[in-house]
């Protein structure tokens, strides 16, 4: 069974492994953390783009990860400007490395 958390944008709560972590990194920037290891407060996000949008409206990240300013959130922007619409399991670069995998197998 996996891990309950919430949306700091919608406020809906759904497994951890469907919601990206996004870190608050001491230069002031909010990071995205796919892997969920990055060390620091983190906070869970629903990987979508409106998702972010409210986040940011409500001002949801400053006070998630406990900041004394609003961050700067661009680069978790363009993380999920970049997952595309197949969700973030599906990048063009896992899809790469799993076919590259997949070439290797064959060749054994």
């Amino acid at each position: 069974m996996d891990a309950v958390r919430t949306c700091i944008g919608s406020r809906r709560r759904a497994t951890r492994s469907s919601l990206l972590r996004v870190v608050a990194r001491s230069d002031g920037s909010v990071v995205a953390d796919p892997k969920a290891v990055m060390p620091g407060r983190g906070a869970w996000l629903t990987p979508t783009v409106e998702a972010y949008e409210l986040a940011v409206k409500r001002r949801a990240f400053r006070r998630a990860l406990r900041l004394e300013r609003d961050p700067d959130t661009s680069a978790v922007r363009e993380y999920l400007a970049g997952l595309g619409p197949d969700g973030p399991n599906s990048t063009a670069l896992e899809r790469q490395d799993m076919t590259e995998q997949a070439e290797r197998l064959m060749d054994n």
